[in-house]
């Protein structure tokens, strides 16, 4: 059997053969090409789904580099959904940076809730960058927000501390340019403190926490945000320290120190004064001294010129000899009587 295929092994191949071959490699090279620009499966799908999308828009999204399934699937999406929306919209939005697929779930979510919602004012929420399709389910689901613990204190100066829960609902006319979560927030707690330190005690907030909600309710703290609040509710009250008397012992403490430096000026100035009524005292004491010093001179001079007899100063001298010995004698006797009482 070998031998009789032998014949037909060594036979040469016609060349038409290799035209054939060359043509079919030729075909299966364009065809890879033509798929690689045009998905033909994306295409059969959007014409089954009764999309209208043109094989040569396909190659165009490919040239301009852009995914057609993130253009084609939210089309074919929407139109199942009843949305008007087309090719160039979705792509303009695609291409301006936004999240297409995003926005068309966020008008289906806004059309099955009754809310008006145009794509317009859909592609500009999702392009300032909020979450479209979260402020849709949040429109309808509304959201609740916790302030942290808030801090003030009544007129009776005793700290009350208050955590309040908010309900908002999102305002999508508002979304773009509106104030977000932390303004709601912030705007709350200066309600509460605004609240409490009206109070005149602690207590009647203690008693009436909803008084603190209904005066932040009528001050319309959602003014200028995308949210709007339905209800504050107070979760939990807590009374804190006593930040009156705190204060009244902070400001006695700082009086005493005021005092205390006072009293340690006019102490300095008493010094002061004291050390120069001394100097003062010397001063004049020296100046006695120096005039002392001047008597003798004087007599000389008196005696010379004949102002004063011999016997005048004799006497002058007998004079102050007896008062000094009097002097004596009576520093003598204040000595013995001090004795005399120590015995």
């Amino acid at each position: 059997m070998l031998q009789s295929m032998l014949p037909l092994l060594g036979t040469t191949i016609p060349s038409g053969v290799f035209f054939v071959l060359g043509i079919i490699i030729v075909v299966i090279i364009i065809l890879a090409v033509i798929l690689t620009f045009v998905p033909l499966g994306l295409w059969i799908s959007a014409l089954a789904a009764g999309v209208k999308v043109g094989i040569f828009n396909l190659i165009g999204m490919r040239l301009r580099r852009v995914v057609p399934n993130r253009i084609v699937n939210p089309l074919i999406k929407a139109t199942k959904a009843g949305l008007t929306v087309s090719v160039d919209m979705l792509e303009a939005h695609h291409l301006a940076g936004g999240n297409v697929d995003r926005v068309v779930n966020a008008l289906i979510a806004a059309q099955r809730a009754n809310i008006p919602l145009e794509f317009e004012r859909a592609a500009a929420i999702d392009l300032a960058g909020r979450d479209v399709l979260q402020a849709v389910q949040m429109s309808v689901n509304p959201k609740v927000l916790e302030t942290p613990k808030v801090s003030a204190m009544a007129k009776d100066g005793i700290e009350v501390i208050a955590k309040a829960r908010v309900t908002v609902r999102a305002n999508i006319d508002r979304l773009v340019g509106g104030a977000g979560e932390e303004t709601i927030l912030a705007r709350v707690g200066e309600g509460i403190v605004t609240t409490v330190g009206s109070s005149a005690s602690h207590k009647l907030v203690l008693e009436n926490p909803d008084s603190i909600s209904k005066t932040v309710l009528n001050k319309s703290l959602h003014s200028g945000t995308a949210f709007e609040i339905l209800s504050i509710d107070i979760a939990d009250v807590d009374v804190g320290r006593n930040i009156g008397a705190q204060l009244q012992t902070d400001q006695a403490e700082a009086d005493k120190r005021v005092s205390q430096a006072r009293a340690e000026e006019r102490r300095a100035m008493a010094v002061a004064a004291e050390q120069e009524n001394k100097a003062s005292i010397q001063a004049m004491r020296a100046k006695v001294v120096e005039a002392e010093a001047e008597v003798p001179k004087a007599m000389a001079a008196a005696l010379r010129e004949g102002k004063l007899g011999v016997m005048d100063y004799y006497n002058m001298r007998n004079v102050m000899a007896d008062t000094e010995m009097r002097d004596s004698i009576s520093k003598m006797g204040g000595s013995d009587t001090s004795g005399t009482d120590g015995k």
